[in-house]
């Protein structure tokens, strides 16, 4: 592994220094060339197994797909590069023994494809909703190479006198082939499971069925036929047999399921057939029949609008919304084409974890032999001699001087990045065996195998496992954490971000400081004000105004913009001066009214402005159009507000009034003039009634109204982009209205009113 001996021919009895030094510097060159190139493989290395494992949420974005694409390429030549370096060395200088190097970093590429294979996506899904993704073949021709450079660089060695199938011989080989068979291994695997799951009807030829499905449970009347006590007959597994037959309903059986808690197992079978549903919608396919279900519409209304059931509305789609990006952007839902493959993949990562835990093992011995051998820390070392005339004796005296032996390299440059890409395949397979076990995938699998042989006894002890994995939980599997991107254009003060800016805007990243989390009272407002449009008219705030009287009319002005953009930004900027005002109250206890509605009011304000400038895309204008009327805004935000200070020494009342008089008087954006003409409409109010909570309680109506009104799109890939990047407020809101009937805005054409047939 360590060590070797070189030789080189002298012209004179006794070696010339200059030409031995010659010698050294050139191997020291060598080396270090070699080195650095190895020290980039492990910088490329860390960025394939960071955006591999650690990073998939950020994998979608263009500039971090360019930089793991990059990472990919120049690693396999940095690593062709390294060997066939190594290989040229042995050929000139017929070292003694195979460089360590050389075959690490051959094992480096074999680790960096194992968990380049675990971390690609294999999508199969119906035609309409785009191509599928089969395995990446790449990865098998890349490793089919690597395992080329290996070979082709030990088998010489092997068959030099000096070779032969000693143990060590053994093991180079090892290395070398047991990397390859696992690659092999799990690309057949996957393979496999990609092409059964492509014809499964139950997963890549599921919305055609389901939209076949739908069309024969509608009545000749256009609607379902549909009881009151039971939700309508929703598809939840068992679509491969050849005809859909009617099975037990998972909704009934409370006594087939082996938890106390019942609720969460059925919201989770209704969460995965509506994600079936979900993708009839990405697909495309139109069911206008079902459009007027008011069977249907009663059951999901009276079922998750429920008083108090806003957590559970918010869990039933967030996992609607985990199945969706589990199936368009991971591996997992291809193994439950077949019962047995889930099974079959545990015992691969099982036998991969063995392997690479051997391997650890191996190399922390070998290391300690070398170690108490004398090779301390040098990755080989060179002896130069004469091979004319008087050979033995002179040599054997000066075989150990300073001036014809020297070691190059250090040990640890090859053993470090080794071991830590050991642990991190054995980290990556974990994750694979914590993804199928903690699945949602796997729960609703065993809900249906319960439910399904009910007239069965299944044994206290199989019961008591299944409850434990229907309780098993992992942060891993969950994709969006319930936060909200916060934007505010109106900030007082020195921008201490303004160089991150770019940067954050190319990687789509947001300060995670300015995230805040979806509080209970967001929620409560928004059921709320979404109970009170059941009849399906969404407005830009101007219902909730009328509501309120002569309260709420006198901003009606504030609602007339055609462009939402606008609407967004003018009561952005009065609710951000209405906050001025109020600082004092973010010190209150939480859990006031009055509390409660300024949370929801300067949340939701603050998302709506960091949707116009970072995901205009899912609001109804134009989105370049959205970006430049922010920057513009911005800008004259920045220019009036340039060296004006928080003012700490002033009240919260004499700071509001000093920001609204400097933005009146230099503002020259009509959106700006707009914004302070409403925030001093809503201060002026507050004063003259004198009742904060009233005035927070529009303001939270408004932003909850608003939210709603903006959510309904057709803008699919938008929001399959966003749901790729770990989820949006607003695209959870999008399905939720779309299983609610509600698929487009007032006055705006109903192209995709059939959509509402995710409704049932």
């Amino acid at each position: 592994m360590a060590g070797g001996n070189t030789t080189i021919s002298c012209s004179k009895i006794t070696c010339d220094p200059h030409l031995v030094s010659s010698f050294h510097k050139s191997m020291e060159g060598k080396i270090w060339l070699v080195n650095a190139l190895q020290l980039a493989g492990a910088i490329l290395a860390g960025l394939i197994v960071g955006i591999g494992i650690y990073g998939q949420r950020y994998r979608h974005h263009r500039f971090t797909r360019f930089i793991f694409l990059g990472a990919t390429t120049l690693f396999l030549a940095i690593i062709s590069t390294v060997v066939s370096m190594g290989s040229n060395a042995y050929a000139q200088t017929r070292c003694g023994s195979v460089p360590a190097h050389s075959i690490l970093v051959v094992v480096w590429a074999s680790l960096i494809q194992i968990i380049m294979i675990n971390t690609s996506a294999v999508v199969a899904v119906d035609d309409r909703e785009g191509g599928s993704m089969g395995p990446p073949f790449e990865l098998l021709v890349k490793g089919v190479w690597t395992f080329y450079l290996g070979i082709s660089y030990i088998i010489p060695w092997i068959n030099t006198d000096r070779g032969g199938f000693d143990p060590w011989n053994i093991f180079n080989i090892a290395l070398e082939v047991v990397p390859f068979a696992l690659i092999c291994t799990k690309m057949v695997f996957k393979y496999y499971s990609f092409q059964k799951a492509l014809q499964s009807f139950a997963l890549g030829r599921n919305p055609h069925l389901i939209f076949g499905y739908m069309k024969q449970q509608t009545s000749h009347h256009g609607e379902l036929v549909v009881s009151e006590d039971a939700p309508p007959p929703l598809l939840v597994m068992g679509e491969e047999k050849r005809h859909v037959e009617k099975q037990p309903l998972v909704w009934r059986l409370d006594d087939m399921l082996p938890t106390s808690s019942l609720r969460p197992q059925k919201d989770l079978c209704f969460s995965f057939a509506l994600f079936k549903l979900l993708r009839c919608r990405f697909a495309r396919y139109k069911v206008r029949n079902n459009a007027g279900s008011k069977d249907a519409l009663s059951f999901f209304w009276s079922l998750l609008l429920k008083d108090g059931e806003h957590d559970r509305v918010f869990l039933v789609i967030s996992d609607e919304l985990s199945f969706l990006h589990d199936y368009y952007y991971s591996s997992l839902p291809i193994y439950y084409s077949k019962y047995w493959l889930p099974i079959f993949g545990i015992f691969i990562s099982l036998l991969c974890i063995a392997c690479c835990c051997g391997l650890l093992i191996t190399l922390l011995v070998l290391v300690r032999i070398l170690v108490n051998a004398g090779y301390t820390h040098y990755q080989f070392g060179c002896s130069v001699f004469c091979i004319r005339e008087q050979l033995l004796s002179d040599t054997r005296e000066q075989l150990l001087s300073d001036t014809l032996y020297k070691d190059y390299g250090n040990l640890y440059l090859d053993l470090v990045p080794g071991f830590l890409l050991l642990v991190s395949v054995i980290m990556a397979e974990v994750r694979d065996i914590a993804s199928y076990i903690c699945s949602n995938w796997t729960k609703v699998s065993l809900i249906c195998h319960l439910v399904n042989r009910a007239s069965s006894q299944h044994s206290s002890l199989k019961k008591k496992w299944i409850g434990l994995l229907l309780h098993c939980r992992c942060r891993l599997m969950k994709h969006w954490d319930e936060k909200i991107g916060q934007c505010s254009i109106l900030e007082i003060g020195p921008s201490t971000t303004t160089l991150l800016v770019p940067l954050r805007r190319l990687l789509h990243l947001l300060d995670q400081k300015r995230k805040v989390k979806v509080s209970a009272a967001v929620k409560v407002c928004v059921m709320e004000v979404l109970t009170s449009s059941r009849n399906g008219h969404l407005s830009n705030g101007t219902t909730c105004l009328r509501r309120w009287g002569q309260v709420g009319e006198r901003f009606l002005w504030a609602c007339n913009n055609k462009s939402t953009s606008r609407t967004i930004l003018t009561w952005h900027i009065a609710t951000s001066i209405l906050e001025v005002r109020y600082t004092h109250m973010d010190d209150e206890e939480q859990g006031s009214s009055t509390s409660n509605y300024k949370i929801v009011a300067t949340r939701l304000s603050r998302y709506c402005a960091y949707l116009v400038t970072w995901c205009p895309e899912l609001l109804p204008d134009d989105n370049e159009w959205s970006k430049s009327l922010y920057e513009d805004v911005k800008k004259d935000v920045e220019c009036v507000l340039v060296g004006c200070t928080a003012g700490d020494s002033l009240t919260p009342e004499s700071r509001c009034q000093q920001l609204i008089e400097l933005l009146a008087a230099n503002a020259k954006h009509e959106v700006l003039k707009e914004g302070v003409r409403l925030g001093e409409q809503l201060v002026e109010l507050t004063v003259v009634e004198g009742d904060e909570t009233t005035v927070w309680k529009v303001m939270a109506e408004f932003w909850s109204e608003m939210i709603l009104y903006v959510a309904p799109s057709d803008n699919l890939k938008g929001h399959k982009e966003a749901i790729a990047r770990g989820g949006e407020l607003i695209t959870l809101l999008w399905v939720l209205l779309f299983h609610a009937g509600i698929v487009s805005r007032s006055g705006e054409e109903d192209g995709d009113a059939s959509a509402s047939a995710g409704v049932v």
